[in-house]
């Protein structure tokens, strides 16, 4: 692989000669050009006429910036050409509110979405440059963290691909959640820098700007019509970034908020009187709120500062979009708002968003003079919610003083909703009333009174949806069954999906080649269920030599990109196991790396003999834990502690070796999945509400090691369960096995006490692991008890890590898996969730530009 790499004119030092070989090409403006020629003029244009940097210097940086802003040319005419067919038609809109848009890189998406990969490609080496190089030098937009990011941004590149009338709406953050450093301490956290210099792809909109007040007080009129005054008051400014679909027309828009400041909230006397930071106190403010994503909550300032964020985003959106309704509507008289439904659809990913509820409510009363009843009618057919989670931390539930004090309206009519709430159980479903305290949106407990934004949520909706038929299952029978019983027709399913353009067509194009020639059509590129035409090819050997030879192009292009980012060399002949994802205690990466610990150890025990029976391995962990989530840390640095020692054991390092990938995100995701052959999605069962990295793996022909959880579920039936390595307890086991552990009847397995015993023998060094391991030891109390389950699950897993290193000695059967894992993934897309969407809860339908 080291000897494709070719040093192009572009990557040298030398300003002049770069600048020259860009001389080389005419510099003039083609905005809609698609021959190379053309496309090569614009960038030379760009070069020149849209200048970031000194005038002698053309190096990738530069290049990649011309070349971004050529692409958004083209990019511009769409996206205008769809908002002018959007409002001349007129269609009812759906309004995605997320705090999370995981958005990876642009510039790929963008020329693989428009069909013009080639002509760049072509373009580019006109100034002796290669597509690749230049695609390196994007930053990932730092806008979200998880699988809730991930899942809006394959959303949307859906919604365009569809050609749905639809918005993204989100926070443009500066900094990001944090970029992740590993060092001997384990993970440090650092500020993103994607910002640092700027964005080629967003258009900030000057006169898109709305008022956000914090604070202050309510006033009541004469009337009786109430207004809420005084506080601090910044201001929401747009940034757009467009969002092509897949060979249409048809670009979308993700609309991100900044906060700011005006000129006249600068106070000029007191700056002159030498009190510099008061003078600027607003303008400090305002820029502490889109600064981070899930800053810490651990004091008052910090939990007020993210709930500014929530509130934030939800009131720009809402006021944007009400200005959008009338701007429709101009010179048809006043405005109807029952007609606002039939227009505007909102849906909520997750919790974060819900003070879009109080907030559509307070516009439409306070500011447009709606009565309540007719307001809540608007604002119940209007929003929708999507749960993604049944762990109860992340219900979110906010502090009622904090939010009276931030937020006085707002809590005046969340009180009238939990009133009006309670008298219709009261009076209505006697049965519930012993219920009740658990069903309100106010939780008045005098110790920590809160509001409970789930069911603020599932209260207001007209629709509530689950992620995974399993989570859906759960949340109908467990967590909301009690509201099931009142609105049994509110409650959904919509199975989660990922966009088959980045996450196939785009990441591994050796695969999508063979999967077109194979199917004889790439229609499935939007059509992802033509995959199961696989299935009949499944023992082919010319499709499975095929297959490998792909499979082995990515695992090259990973182990250079390990050895560059980590200095670990890496084997492409041993299995590529992967578990990528955020670090938490629920999702497991401690099982996976007990495993590990224990098959070290038995490595450590044969003689080199039967070590060269053993199947070789190399286990690849990956993600970001939160910077105050202690045993999350130490997972990190457990990891990395293992790696240092197994990957310089001479004895071991041809057998095991242990990676920790650095500051996981939609890049990095893009270089593993393709080349991993083994993934791990092995979550408590009950506890991960879909997952989608499964998804993206499963897509990918790799096969799948992992609990009866989330949608593994569902890929398991669709793959076939011979395909799937499953181990673990079931949902409906867990509840007991806690109980049973309390009473202390949990027998751990000789093998899993065998593997804390070595960790606590210092073979891995100094650091004190016995905070992290006391987690899964005792039966009861605080961080005790093995809550997850880790103890019991061990055995079942260790016993399907050994069916998995059978299976991969039988090369046939290993190919023959992995592909009816790609042929059984065609329910998995994005487009289908979002058809689903559409037609089940927004009530929309496609509006393409002709």
């Amino acid at each position: 692989m080291a000897d494709d790499k070719v040093e192009s004119n572009g990557s040298g030092k030398d300003g002049v000669s770069d600048i020259v070989s860009a001389a080389k090409v005419a510099a003039v403006a083609h905005p809609l050009a698609e021959k190379a020629e053309e496309i090569a003029s614009n960038i030379s244009y760009h070069a020149q006429f849209s200048p970031h940097f000194s005038p002698l210097k053309f190096e990738l940086e530069q290049a990649y910036y011309a070349t971004a802003e050529s692409v958004r040319d083209r990019l511009i005419r769409q996206w205008n050409e769809t908002y002018l067919h959007f409002h001349k038609v007129d269609p009812k809109q759906t309004y995605y509110l997320s705090m999370e848009f995981l958005q990876g890189r642009a510039l790929t998406n963008a020329i693989g979405n428009l069909n013009i990969q080639d002509a760049y490609a072509d373009a580019l080496r006109k100034f002796g440059l290669k597509l690749e190089e230049i695609t390196e030098q994007e930053k990932d937009a730092a806008l979200g963290n998880g699988g809730l990011g991930r899942l809006a941004s394959c959303f949307l590149d859906s919604m365009a691909t569809l050609n749905l009338p639809s918005w993204g709406y989100g926070l443009r953050y500066r900094y990001g959640l944090f970029k992740q450093r590993i060092t001997r301490e384990g993970q440090e956290e650092v500020a993103e820098d994607w910002l640092e210099k700027f964005s080629p792809w967003e258009v900030v909109r000057h006169d898109i700007l709305y008022p956000i007040r914090f604070f202050g007080h309510v006033e009541v009129n004469p009337n009786g019509s109430r207004k809420w005054v005084g506080g601090e008051v910044v201001q929401a400014l747009a940034y757009d970034v467009p969002i092509p679909g897949y060979q249409t027309k048809n670009t979308i828009s993700l609309r991100l908020w900044e906060a700011k400041a005006c000129a006249e909230d600068f106070n000029l006397f007191l700056f002159n009187d030498g009190q510099h930071e008061s003078a600027s106190m607003l303008h400090s403010r305002a820029q502490q709120i889109c600064a981070v994503l899930y800053p810490g909550d651990a004091t008052e300032d910090g939990k007020l500062l993210r709930l500014k964020q929530q509130f934030f985003l939800c009131s720009a959106s809402l006021q944007d979009i009400i200005a959008r309704f009338k701007e429709r509507r101009q010179g048809k008289g006043p405005w109807n708002w029952a007609e606002f439904p039939t227009k505007v659809a909102v849906q909520l990913n997750d919790t974060h968003p819900t003070l879009a509820i109080p907030e559509l409510m307070r516009l439409l009363v306070d500011d447009e003079g709606l009565g309540w009843d007719e307001a809540w009618d608007v604002t119940s057919k209007t929003i929708a919610y999507t749960n993604h989670t049944v762990l109860p931390e992340a219900l979110e539930k906010w502090s009622q003083p904090v939010m009276w004090k931030l937020l006085p309206r707002h809590m005046e009519i969340i009180t009238e909703i939990d009133k009006r709430f309670t008298a219709m159980i009261t009076s209505t479903r006697f049965d519930l009333e012993s219920e009740l305290s658990n069903m309100r949106i106010l939780d008045n407990n005098p110790q920590k009174p809160v509001v409970r934004m789930a069911n603020l949520c599932v209260v207001s909706s007209h629709a509530v949806n689950g992620v995974a038929q399993l989570h859906s299952d759960i949340l109908k029978a467990e967590l909301f069954a009690n509201y099931v019983s009142i609105w049994p027709t509110k409650f959904q399913n919509k199975t989660n999906g990922i966009t088959p353009r980045r996450w196939l067509r785009f990441c591994s194009p050796e695969l999508s080649s063979i999967i077109t020639k194979w199917l004889k059509t790439d229609e499935w590129v939007t059509n992802l269920d033509l995959l199961t035409g696989l299935r009949q090819f499944a023992d082919n050997e010319d499709l499975q030599a095929e297959w490998l030879s792909a499979k082995r192009a990515n695992k090259l292009r990973l182990a250079q990109y390990i050895l560059q980012v980590t200095g670990e060399s890496i084997d492409p002949d041993t299995l590529f196991d992967i578990q990528v994802k955020r670090i938490h205690e629920y999702k497991r990466q401690l099982l996976n790396i007990l495993g590990v610990i224990y098959r070290y150890k038995k490595l450590k025990e044969m003689s080199p003999e039967e070590r060269k029976k053993t199947t070789p391995r190399t286990v690849m962990i990956g993600g970001k834990a939160f910077a105050t989530y202690t045993n999350a840390k130490r997972i990190v640095k457990l990891v990395n502690d293992v790696g240092s020692v197994v990957n310089t054991d001479p004895e071991v390092n041809s057998y095991l070796k242990v990676v920790f990938v650095p500051n996981y995100n939609v890049s990095v995701a893009e270089m593993l999945i393709p080349g991993s052959e083994l993934s791990q999605h092995i979550s408590t069962a009950g506890m991960e509400a879909s997952g989608t990295s499964n998804m993206k793996f499963a897509l990918n022909g790799c096969l799948i090691i992992g609990t009866l959880d989330g949608a593994n579920v569902e890929i398991r039936e669709e793959i076939g369960e011979e395909n799937f390595f499953l181990f673990g307890a079931t949902a409906e086991e867990v509840p007991q096995l806690r109980k049973d552990r309390e009473n202390g009847l949990f027998k751990p397995d000789p093998r899993f006490e065998e593997a804390k015993k070595f960790i606590r023998s210092g073979v891995f060094g100094r650091y004190d692991y016995n905070p992290l391991l006391e987690s899964l030891e005792g039966n009861t109390g605080y961080g005790r008890g093995d809550y997850f389950l880790v103890g019991h699950d061990f055995p079942s897993y260790m016993d399907a890590q050994e069916k998995v290193d059978k299976a991969y000695c039988d090369r046939k059967r290993w190919l023959k898996m992995s592909i009816l894992s790609t042929a059984g993934s065609g329910k998995f897309s994005s487009d289908r969730t979002i058809a689903q969407y559409a037609k089940e809860i927004w009530n929309i339908e496609e509006c393409r530009v002709p």
